[in-house]
């Protein structure tokens, strides 16, 4: 399991939203098998004047050798959290290989 924090700014996030986010945020686990992984989740109202606001939301993974971090806006929390996702992800992955380094080719 993942240390994960949520803050929401200026609003409350309901119990349902942030269940959500620790479900999405620890399948990421399977991207980078190491325990000591932590993950901090802003949600944000952007306010534009507007009765609908977009929801931002910022999500930062301290991984070992650094952080990996997105930020994305949306309609919703829980479209914006799985866009983040998606992108972290791809972005373990390649955090992945840079500190394990090339693949060894074998000689037989």
């Amino acid at each position: 399991m993942m240390n994960i924090s949520v803050k929401s700014v200026h609003f409350h996030a309901d119990q349902k939203l942030v269940t959500y986010i620790e479900k999405k945020i620890n399948r990421l686990n399977r991207y980078f098998d190491r325990s000591n992984v932590e993950a901090e989740v802003q949600l944000k109202l952007q306010d534009n004047g507007s009765r609908v606001q977009d929801k931002i939301t910022e999500i930062k993974l301290h991984v070992p050798g650094g952080w990996v971090m997105d930020k994305k806006t949306s309609k919703t929390f829980e479209s914006a959290i799985t866009a983040s996702v998606d992108t972290l992800k791809r972005q373990l992955v390649r955090h992945k290989e840079k500190i394990n380094g090339p693949g060894r080719i074998i000689k037989e």
